[in-house]
């Protein structure tokens, strides 16, 4: 009896065993279908017009209108494969990721946020993992670049420092001084964040940092390239013409205005008398008095801001 009791008690254990890897099978197969469409979705599957020789093992057959397509099955085997490259490392601090395009700049920034390693967006300054007396000297021990054909030099002095380098290679980059190449397409925006996102969900999944208990939560978004017009918020115009505006009834002025005051001047004249006489109510314009056998004195001459007078219509001057 104890003997077929342990017998039973190993048979419920394989067969524990042997759910509990189904399980995992279904899940890891699931997650592959998603990574997959995340990544035809994506337009990662689409090559160039132009083929390498070493880039024609991952092509999986060109287009009528000449375009190669990738087989997205090797891609997302070689983004496991650069991912447990990546944990093998220690610390996240001597893994150098670098992108040279701005459509990756943003992806290669949120990659290091979230698995903790170093990033130098933007131009790589020539000497940087070779020449020690640079301000700007970096040692690190995995490199992974966003496109081994505008990161030429990094990839260079890569080679000179045996430096293990990761790349994302197109069906026309060439395949010098990369040892992991991740077969996708890295020249648009949207397909580069998605490779990124993928790799850096792999990375924290082997760390063991996001499990089927506690998923990722973070958006795909995140990694695409933002326009500098998208980043700025709409200006709220409403808002600053109200704020703008003359606050006639707080200061204790009437709302409307007399449209005889706001007339434009009569012709042949500087002023209009009616718009003269218009003045505060209650308050007649006093005349200025004449003296006998004298004309009426000319106006004195105009002060205009900035220093200059106004010059009369006889050519000679206010002032004579």
């Amino acid at each position: 009896r104890s003997r077929r009791n342990t017998e039973r008690g190993f048979s419920r254990v394989n067969e524990g065993g042997e759910k509990y890897r189904t399980s995992l099978c279904k899940m890891a197969v699931s997650q592959k279908e998603a990574d997959i469409q995340m990544m035809l979705a994506a337009s990662c599957h689409l090559g160039t017009k132009n083929c390498d020789y070493q880039m024609q093992r991952y092509v999986y057959r060109r287009r009528n209108d000449g375009l190669y397509v990738f087989n997205l099955g090797k891609t997302w085997e070689k983004l496991q494969m650069a991912a447990r490259v990546i944990c093998a490392i220690e610390n996240p601090q001597d893994i150098a990721v670098l992108s040279a395009r701005p459509y990756g700049q943003r992806a290669v920034l949120k990659f290091a946020q979230y698995t903790g390693s170093k990033t130098l967006p933007g131009r790589h300054t020539p000497g940087t993992f070779t020449n020690q007396i640079t301000d700007k000297y970096e040692e690190p021990r995995l490199l992974i670049l966003t496109d081994p054909r505008t990161d030429t030099q990094p990839g260079r002095e890569a080679a000179y420092c045996n430096l293990p380098t990761i790349a994302f290679c197109d069906t026309d980059s060439p395949l010098k001084n990369v040892d992991i190449a991740i077969p996708a397409n890295n020249k648009g925006k949207h397909s580069i964040g998605v490779l990124y996102y993928i790799l850096c969900r792999m990375v924290l999944q082997m760390r063991g940092t996001v499990t089927a208990q506690n998923p990722w939560d973070v958006m795909v978004d995140l990694f695409f390239y933002r326009e500098p017009e998208e980043a700025k918020e709409p200006e709220a115009e409403p808002a600053q013409q109200a704020a703008t505006e003359f606050p006639a009834a707080e200061m204790g002025f009437a709302a409307g205005v007399d449209p005889g005051l706001m007339a434009a001047p009569a012709e042949g004249g500087f002023y209009d008398g009616a718009v003269a006489q218009a003045g505060m109510p209650g308050f007649e314009a006093a005349a200025a008095p004449q003296q006998a056998g004298f004309d009426a004195a000319a106006a004195p001459p105009m002060q205009v801001p900035g220093g200059f007078q106004q010059m009369d219509s006889s050519g000679f001057g206010a002032q004579y």
